[in-house]
């Protein structure tokens, strides 16, 4: 081909979705955030002795701000993390043995939800909801104040 004759049709597209992406991530100054909210899963966790090889319902609520440019400009579920894949881990860790402390597992999920990079903060509460009154604990991932202020904390 010619510099002059036109490109095959699926390179054109992928020329055409690269430059529409970076005009649309160019105009946004936030990310998105995807979430999983009031999540209940049966877990072992708990450091007192009543709560040693038994399990109790925690219900789980995570936030995970996106880049700004970071989204679905195809409709494919490639282009975005997946709330699945937040879900998928808190049950993987439920299922993986007792944790001692909620602020351990809060860590554990903040951790694997930042190990995608197009993740830039993540918000974590946990609470017990069985056992006496309602507890728990919520984190900010990275503990900045940058990523306080993306969760209305700073």
């Amino acid at each position: 081909m010619t510099a002059k004759t036109k490109k095959p049709p699926a390179e054109a597209k992928k020329v055409d979705t690269a430059k529409a992406r970076k005009a649309i991530a160019k105009a946004r100054q936030i990310g998105d955030t995807i979430f999983v909210r009031d999540f209940i899963v049966d877990c072992n966790v708990g450091v007192y002795a009543e709560e040693q090889g038994v399990t109790q319902k925690v219900r789980f609520s995570v936030e995970a701000r996106l880049a700004s440019d970071i989204f679905s400009l195809d409709d494919e579920m490639i282009e975005v993390p997946s709330y699945a894949d937040i879900i998928d881990s808190i049950v993987a860790l439920a299922r993986g043995g007792h944790i001692n402390l909620v602020e351990t597992f809060a860590e554990r999920i903040a951790s694997g939800c930042l190990a995608d990079t197009r993740i830039t903060a993540v918000r974590v509460q946990l609470e017990k909801l069985e056992r006496g009154p309602l507890r728990g604990v919520e984190i900010i991932r990275p503990a900045t104040k940058a990523a306080a202020r993306e969760f209305g904390r700073g």
